[in-house]
């Protein structure tokens, strides 16, 4: 930038940055990008050497105040980050290009869009040091010979960015539910459900009752009200999921569960599922201002629809009755769709250092952005609600 009274430097963490700046530039955002978050994956090793996510965190300060940061970690390995980029990777070893390591910017393990480029809301100037923070990524990357540097769940907001200094922006989908406004607004889960197409009403129906018939019960928790207790049994619930499937990695520890619940405990939402008494199935969530997120979910024996209740329909039944409008549910699923969540999408920004292997990733993603317009358009048109 033109000021030369605005210092960018790397950190080793956002525990060498304070936690009340950190937090002034993350504002209204996401609980992920949030001081408390960040450190506690840090504390507990879930980033680091273990995980292969290691914290370069940018900071821009003018006379000492925190004016900007970027939530930044070189990558040994494309694992964690939703956005896949396992063909470019294989692409660049073909041709005989080193792909790793690489730079990341976003929350590690969290598919949830949010600002990447953190900006004092009282800096005159946004766009500009927005640019001077991308620039500074880049150059850092390029200092330490990275191969790319991937920001990953940016905003719609943040697009214009990188497009002014030509970085391909790629596209993705995701599948949201929201709240509207107006007359249509739903002040019940039966107003909710009275605005989808019949069959699939009925079998939200169906799922719910066949679950109440099985002497299944589901309750939201937030706060003080989960417990200590019940915070070790997400943590177990999570560790169920990820043994389940051949492709599951186990990137959190019980330690970090247990640190949100110390320091984060009034962002945590969880829902849970009992039969008769007995809780075997839950759904940690994280919840700020009008939107609530969902994360990891899990269960101790096996009962049909047990999955949809509890990551979904009680959790949309809670938004309705706090007055939350937005419920972002996680990467993947169109069963998601099928059940009132629209197709969104998503936005990353690639900076790859090898012109010939970024003329490549340039193509693939202008032909992609294309094919996820079109694929988004036909989902909406389709929808699971009633015209």
């Amino acid at each position: 930038m033109q000021d030369k009274s605005i210092v960018v430097e790397s950190k080793g963490g956002v525990s060498e940055v304070d936690a009340e700046a950190w937090d002034r530039l993350v504002g209204d955002g996401t609980p992920f990008l949030e001081h408390a978050f960040l450190k506690a994956l840090e504390d507990t090793d879930c980033v680091g050497e273990r995980t292969g996510w290691f914290p370069i965190i940018l900071t821009a300060t003018q006379d000492e105040r925190l004016i900007g940061a970027v939530p930044m970690y070189i990558k040994t390995h494309s694992r964690g980050e939703f956005v896949f980029d396992w063909s470019w990777a294989d692409a660049a070893q073909r041709a005989g290009l080193p792909y790793y390591p690489k730079a990341v910017v976003a929350v590690p393990f969290t598919p949830v869009t949010g600002v990447r480029l953190l900006i004092d809301p009282a800096f005159p100037d946004p766009g500009e040091l927005r640019l001077a923070l991308v620039r500074a990524a880049i150059n850092v990357a390029n200092q330490i010979g990275l191969s790319s540097v991937h920001f990953n769940f940016i905003l719609e907001d943040e697009v214009p960015v990188f497009e002014e200094l030509d970085i391909p922006v790629r596209a993705g989908i995701q599948y949201h539910w929201s709240n509207p406004s107006g007359e249509g607004r739903y002040k019940t889960f039966e107003d909710y459900l009275a605005r989808l197409k019949s069959k699939k009403r009925s079998n939200v129906r169906r799922e719910r009752r066949r679950l109440a018939e099985s002497g299944v019960n589901t309750t939201i928790y937030t706060g003080d009200q989960i417990g200590e207790a019940r915070m070790h049994r997400m943590y177990k619930y999570y560790v169920s999921t990820v043994r389940k499937f051949f492709w599951g990695h186990q990137y959190l520890n019980e330690a970090f569960f247990m640190q949100l619940w110390d320091t984060f405990k009034d962002r945590l939402h969880v829902s849970v599922a009992d039969q008769n008494g007995r809780e075997y199935a839950g759904a940690f969530n994280l919840q700020k201002g009008d939107r609530l997120y969902g994360r990891y979910w899990g269960c101790t024996k096996e009962i049909e629809f047990t999955h949809f209740e509890v990551c979904m329909y009680s959790s949309i039944e809670w938004c309705i009755a706090n007055g939350v409008d937005f419920f972002e549910p996680g990467a993947g699923g169109e069963h998601k769709f099928a059940r009132g969540f629209e197709a969104t999408k998503t936005y990353s920004a690639h900076y790859i250092a090898e012109p010939a292997l970024e003329d490549a990733i340039r193509q693939f993603v202008e032909h992609e952005h294309g094919t996820v317009d079109r694929h988004v358009d036909i989902l909406n048109e389709r929808g699971a609600f009633k015209g």
